[in-house]
């Protein structure tokens, strides 16, 4: 008998040794929470995350060292028809005379008619670090209370990035409370449902649990050599409850099944480490392979992201392979206490009058089209699934704008006013310049010329009275000329606007300047170069994740053929999830049953991330079922029985762990934000047509159309000597209460 498989090596071990076990995995943990939390978060800068030419206007731009203070604005508006010229000064200058007494406040400017008497803005300008004004922003916004009870007559708002900053912070942070209140109890319900036990259940949640903060110790480790940025933790949260979950669902549905078989204990265990936890381990390698990916995309954004992720799911496989043997060991049955009685008669593995397991009647009626009508199935089902994925052709990639910000909170409403009034303080450009000191002045003409240029072209705001908002670094080297257009980010103008600044304008002004850099930033800039951005790295990234993927599964599964019908079956699932994404959200259909409005586009940096996070997910669940399916080959089912006793032995733990991702991701949904909205639209859409379509429907059909064929490999690739055949495994026990 040859040498064990490690995952049965560290379990036996584990199993035997179940208290050091959990004490050097606890001890693991605390170990890497700690030493994260001491070693401290090394963030990203603006030069870190700098892409195409809008990320160089930001490096510019950074180099001249301006005092960029917090503003504020005042804004006051009629209630109705126009706005009285003398109660608008009267409540300006009241206005200005509290505001300049309140704590934060540095000073106070001069009152702004609009061009059109509708309306006047006072500017305030913030002491303090403008990247906490947010956080002291309250007592202005009490100060302009007490103005407005003063002049009921006029509407008088408070506007602003320190105000605007503050009322999402409140929005997402009601909505994240919200979501991390309803995921944990949404996951426990599930898996009780699942196990009808609620330490069975419990034990998936606490190996995710400890994974998670495991994790976000290493990643703050690794921080310092690659930068994290603010979503780094919510990934690792994300992925390392979906991949701790998933795994421990995978081993301990196995080791119930062989318990109920009458297996022992630890040879339950051992088994259960053998199949699963060799399962748990290839599809560990394949996410990992996934987000490495994320590595070659050349954004630090996406490179904190592999990082954080590829740890969590290595420290939940380690789990999955130690500590959950020990847990499950010790525990024995256990595991099954306490019992839920209604959903425990229905969930618990069953067997029939002479101790087999029962046979699963629901699964095999699912199967009956794919297994006696291949061919025909797999044609429609491919043909429905494409004919989703068509709609992807048609994506747009674009940033979310301030259009975009749902429009509940005051300050979105008063913001909305003020670009109406001032269209110059809505949306706009960033020309940024740096040439030597000796040129600032022809800088300094060129950028003023540039700007009546602008003003003159129906595509940009008029110049204010004032003049072009030109600032000049200290050294004289840098210079910034703020560009406005009157058009929101979302209309097609905004982007004309851009072109005819970076194509024309711009060059025509600076050009002739001896040793001058220029670029043109904003956020429309960010948002076009960004999507660029994405279009250009999306197939290296989706190439290198195609073939590392397909090397490790030829070498799981020692065939060339399972190792291409995988790749594509999980391009089939990732292009209709796209197609979804793209149907749900740049149309306007949806709006009122999600509660969004459309920015007509899908938001620049989901396609990416999406195509790594499914690819590597779906790939958890492909593993699982094709080794169920070639433990029947091995066992010597013919093919057809085989892929019979592989999808009805694995379909109840698979379902158990879409349900439970596919609940957490739609919690995502219920987010104010479109960003969010769209991830978890995408991604429980996706993992559901994976778990159901893909798996129960095109995989069975695709292995029993080829046959034999789906074992082929290259002589050098094929195992030296096959297992001899063994007694048939029995059908397996009903999962998840389904009959």
């Amino acid at each position: 008998m040859g040498a064990r498989p490690v995952t049965v090596r560290l379990a036996r071990w584990s199993a035997e040794h179940p208290w050091r076990a959990v004490a050097m995995w606890v001890v693991f943990v605390a170990v890497c929470f700690v030493g994260g939390s001491a070693a401290g978060l090394n963030e990203a800068t603006s030069a870190d995350q700098a892409i195409g030419e809008s990320g160089r206007a930001g490096v510019i731009v950074e180099a001249g060292n301006f005092d960029d203070p917090a503003t504020e604005n005042i804004l006051i508006t009629p209630r109705g028809g126009t706005l009285d010229q003398t109660a608008a000064k009267a409540a300006a200058d009241d206005a200005a005379a509290r505001l300049r007494s309140v704590t934060g406040v540095a000073s106070v400017g001069e009152p702004v008619p609009a061009r059109d008497g509708s309306a006047v803005l006072l500017p305030i300008t913030m002491s303090g670090d403008p990247e906490t004004a947010a956080d002291r922003v309250q007592p202005l916004r009490d100060a302009t209370a007490q103005v407005q009870d003063g002049h009921p007559q006029l509407r008088i708002e408070q506007v602003g990035g320190p105000s605007i900053n503050k009322a999402l912070d409140d929005t997402l942070g009601k909505d994240f409370k919200r979501a991390e209140l309803l995921s944990l109890p949404v996951t426990l319900a599930i898996l009780i449902i699942a196990f009808g036990a609620l330490i069975a259940a419990g034990v998936p949640v606490l190996l995710a649990l400890s994974s998670v903060a495991a994790a976000m110790g290493l990643s703050t480790l690794a921080s310092h050599l690659v930068p994290a940025t603010d979503t780094t933790a919510s990934v690792i949260l994300l992925i390392g409850m979906a991949v701790g979950v998933d795994y421990s669902l995978f081993y301990v549905r196995r080791e119930r099944e062989e318990r109920a078989k009458g297996r022992s204990g630890l040879d339950a265990v051992e088994i259960a480490a053998e199949t699963s936890g060799h399962a748990v381990v290839v599809s560990g390698f394949a996410v990992i392979i996934s987000m490495a990916g994320l590595l070659l995309a050349g954004d630090v954004v996406f490179s904190s992201l592999a990082v954080g992720s590829i740890l969590v799911v290595a420290v939940a496989v380690t789990g999955s392979l130690t500590v959950l043997p020990a847990l499950l060991a010790k525990l024995g049955r256990w595991v099954d206490r306490p019992r839920v009685p209604l959903l425990w008669r229905l969930t618990a593995p069953r067997t029939g009058r002479h101790g087999e397991p029962a046979k699963p009647r629901f699964w095999p009626a699912v199967l009956k089209p794919a297994l006696r009508a291949p061919v025909a199935t797999l044609v429609i089902s491919v043909g429905l699934l494409l004919a989703l994925a068509v709609p992807a052709l048609g994506m747009k990639l674009k940033f979310p704008g301030m259009e975009d910000v749902p429009r509940s909170t005051a300050a979105m409403q008063a913001y909305d006013r003020l670009t109406a009034a001032f269209p110059s303080n809505g949306t706009s450009h960033t020309v940024a310049v740096r040439a030597p000191a000796a040129e600032a002045d022809r800088v300094s003409a060129a950028l003023t010329g540039l700007a009546a240029r602008a003003s003159a072209d129906p595509l940009f705001a008029p110049t204010e009275a004032d003049g072009p908002k030109i600032r000049v670094s200290d050294d004289g080297r840098v210079s910034v000329l703020t560009v406005a257009t009157p058009y929101t980010s979302r209309d097609a103008e905004a982007g004309q606007s851009l072109d005819r600044l970076r194509d024309d304008l711009v060059p025509a002004a600076l050009g002739g300047v001896p040793g001058v850099q220029y670029a043109v930033g904003g956020d429309i800039a960010a948002s076009e170069d960004y999507a660029q951005h994405v279009r250009d790295k999306l197939p290296i990234v989706v190439g290198f994740v195609l073939v590392l993927t397909f090397l490790v599964m030829v070498l799981t599964f020692r065939s060339v053929v399972i190792a291409l019908s995988s790749i594509l079956l999980n391009l089939l699932s990732a292009g209709a999830a796209y197609g979804l994404l793209v149907l749900v959200f740049q149309g306007d259909w949806a709006e009122g049953l999600l509660g969004f409005t459309s920015m007509g586009a899908i938001v620049a940096w989901l396609p990416l991330f999406l195509f790594v996070v499914l690819f590597g997910l779906s790939m958890d669940y492909h593993v699982f079922v094709v080794s169920r399916i070639r433990e029947g080959i091995r066992a010597g089912m013919p093919n057809r029985e085989a892929v019979a006793y592989g999808i009805t032995s694995s379909a109840g733990v698979v379902t158990s762990a879409a349900i439970v991702m596919v609940g957490v991701f739609s919690i995502f949904a219920t987010l104010s934000m479109i960003d969010f909205k769209q991830l978890g639209i995408g991604l429980a859409a996706a993992i559901l047509l994976d778990a159901t379509i893909i798996r129960a429907v095109v995989l069975p059909a695709l292995m029993t159309m080829l046959g034999d064929a789906n074992w082929w490999a290259p002589r050098f690739l094929r195992p030296r000597a096959a297992a001899a055949p063994t007694e048939p495994p029995a059908p397996a026990p009903e999962l998840v209460g389904v009959r």
